[in-house]
């Protein structure tokens, strides 16, 4: 009887002694577990960098947006007159906002002066990230502070409408960032060429009458189209073109500067627009502003007649 009692009550003691064990093991990884949270966490520094064993620091990447549409024809400095231009710039990053550029013209020369919309970055390099860190401070250009505080860079330009590589300089993240720039021409006088980009009626030596001709349209979303061939009056010269949207969200466009509203009488799904025609065979800068969007949004595009198509 005793011997069955000492086995009854063995059993309890052998229990708790395992729950003891189990415990103390499920402590030491939860300890263990804690240990390596704590030593990940010590190597982020305040500046957001996460550094392996080795010291390298490791960069997260960002999808990068397209800065070049289809029709864009590239311009270089030659093809200017010396001078000032206010022109905008496409960013491949949300995150790299340029708030306004000025473009400077000197002997086939370009730099554009950009005006960001804060003082995230210090620095900026013609090139990539990578080659960035290995560049000698000659090599990277360093922001001036406007009267604002806000930062603005001053970069070479060898040609507009074309994509640019270039890196900045991160002050909060202490990192290399690449950024995809294009200098636009769209916003350029006509003022501003040697000669001008494009052929005009009288150029191409259209008598007054009424045309059909192909329009292409670019830019935007790619969902938007125009209806080609479009209807063209040329009258003492000067062309002028209608413009029928596949929308009747479009309120208004801009057209060589000048705001031009739709057409009254125009179909209810459509935004109609009779528009100047400055010339043909080249993309021609237009914005048109939309109503589909929580907001309204102007919307850049360009138009290009193609005189070959003229009938």
């Amino acid at each position: 009887m005793k011997k069955s009692m000492k086995h009854i009550w063995m059993k309890p003691v052998l229990t708790v002694s395992m729950l003891l064990l189990l415990a103390g093991c499920g402590s030491e990884k939860k300890d263990t577990a804690a240990g390596q949270a704590e030593t990940t966490a010590k190597t982020e520094n305040a500046a957001g960098k996460t550094e392996n064993e080795t010291g390298k620091t490791e960069k997260t990447t960002v999808e990068q947006e397209e800065v070049v549409t289809d029709g864009m024809i590239p311009v270089t400095g030659d093809q200017l007159v010396d001078g000032e231009y206010d022109i905008s710039v496409n960013s491949s990053s949300s995150m790299f906002n340029i708030e306004s550029c000025k473009l400077t013209v000197s002997g086939g020369k370009m730099t554009a002066k950009m005006l960001m919309g804060g003082k995230s970055y210090l620095y900026m390099f013609m090139g990539s990230g990578e080659d960035a860190e290995k560049a000698s401070d000659d090599q990277k250009i360093p922001f001036t502070e406007e009267a604002d505080g806000t930062h603005s860079f001053t970069v070479p330009v060898s040609a507009l409408n074309e994509e640019v590589k270039c890196a900045a300089f991160s002050k909060k993240k202490e990192l290399w960032y690449d950024r995809n720039l294009c200098f636009v021409a769209a916003d350029l006088p006509v003022e501003a060429y040697k000669e001008k980009p494009y052929k005009d009626a009288k150029d191409l030596g259209v008598a007054d009458g009424t045309y059909q001709v192909p329009v292409q349209l670019t830019g935007g979303s790619g969902k938007a189209t125009v209806l080609s061939p479009a209807e063209v009056v040329v009258k003492d010269g000067t062309a002028t073109a209608t413009i029928l949207w596949s929308s009747s969200k479009y309120d208004y466009m801009i057209v060589d500067g000048q705001k031009i509203e739709p057409e009254k009488d125009g179909p209810e799904e459509n935004s109609v627009f009779v528009i100047p025609v400055k010339g043909f065979d080249y993309p021609l800068p237009v914005k048109a502003d939309t109503t589909a969007m929580s907001k309204p949004h102007e919307i850049e595009y360009t138009l290009t007649f193609d005189s070959t198509g003229l009938k």
